[in-house]
């Protein structure tokens, strides 16, 4: 074969590779992050947090509301990695939108190794949730600190490359990342929910924005927002999705206030 046989056949076969990659960029094949409105656009605009306690939400219209669940408590101590299953009972109406949520703590002695073995543990543990049930997407809620913050970042990515890859992955955020942070953006995410409540030190600071007419920032952090029955936050009508959180047990009444003002704030179409 001659030198520009040769020449001519490489750049055949790397014009084929570029042309298949495109393919399968374009299908979605070997892509770990689809945007979050092609996972979650046909989720219901409220859901409610159920924490660990008896819930009975057989009154829910399932096409109005959804239902985030605790569904374990995992705790990170040494190398190991403990599961708390969740206990209590919860009653929903068949074809209700379930998202299993789990909340990672870290013990404090032993403190947590944060190892490639224990994420490895973490991670495997976190895809048990996805394979449940009628679940439809997972929810991981925890702290972090600027140390853990790449221990963390390679969890998520992790469990984006194992669970399947229609599932919307969420995740919980702590005000202060979605205005003064920006670690949020290259987690493979479809969603960052905002605490806009209980937010200790950080609340008259991130009030004190939010009511100036401050944005949250951080791209992840808006669509969706995280308030309390008992900390009602200013307008969402420029979030398509809202997490209610509810000290005691959700009834009919306090379904149907978080409903009505649900509907009263619609959503604001650009």
């Amino acid at each position: 074969m001659t030198k520009l046989a040769l020449t001519l056949l490489c750049l055949i076969l790397l014009l084929a590779g570029i042309a298949a990659l495109a393919l399968r960029l374009r299908s979605g094949s070997i892509l770990a992050h689809t945007p979050a409105p092609s996972r979650m656009k046909t989720f219901p605009r409220l859901f409610l947090w159920a924490w660990e306690r008896e819930e009975n939400l057989q009154f829910i219209n399932p096409r109005e509301v959804g239902v985030a669940f605790l569904a374990a408590t995992v705790t990170l101590r040494g190398e190991e990695v403990i599961e708390h299953p969740r206990l209590q009972p919860l009653r929903i109406p068949d074809g209700t939108t379930l998202i299993a949520v789990v909340r990672i703590e870290t013990a404090r002695d032993p403190q947590p190794a944060l190892s490639d073995k224990q994420r490895a543990s973490l991670a495997e543990l976190l895809i048990k949730f996805t394979r449940g049930q009628n679940i439809s997407a997972l929810q991981i809620d925890f702290d972090v600190t600027m140390s853990e913050r790449k221990f963390y970042g390679d969890l998520l990515r992790d469990v984006r490359r194992s669970m399947p890859a229609a599932m919307p992955l969420s995740m919980t955020a702590l005000a202060s990342w979605c205005v003064y942070d920006e670690w949020l953006d290259e987690l493979p995410v479809d969603e960052a929910v905002p605490m806009l409540f209980q937010m200790g030190l950080d609340k008259k600071r991130i009030n004190s924005y939010l009511d100036a007419g401050g944005e949250l920032r951080a791209p992840l952090c808006r669509s969706s927002l995280g308030i309390s029955t008992d900390e009602a936050r200013a307008s969402f009508k420029h979030t398509e999705r809202v997490y209610i959180f509810n000290s005691q047990p959700w009834s009919e009444t306090t379904v149907r206030q978080a409903l009505e003002r649900s509907r009263n704030e619609k959503p604001v179409v650009p």
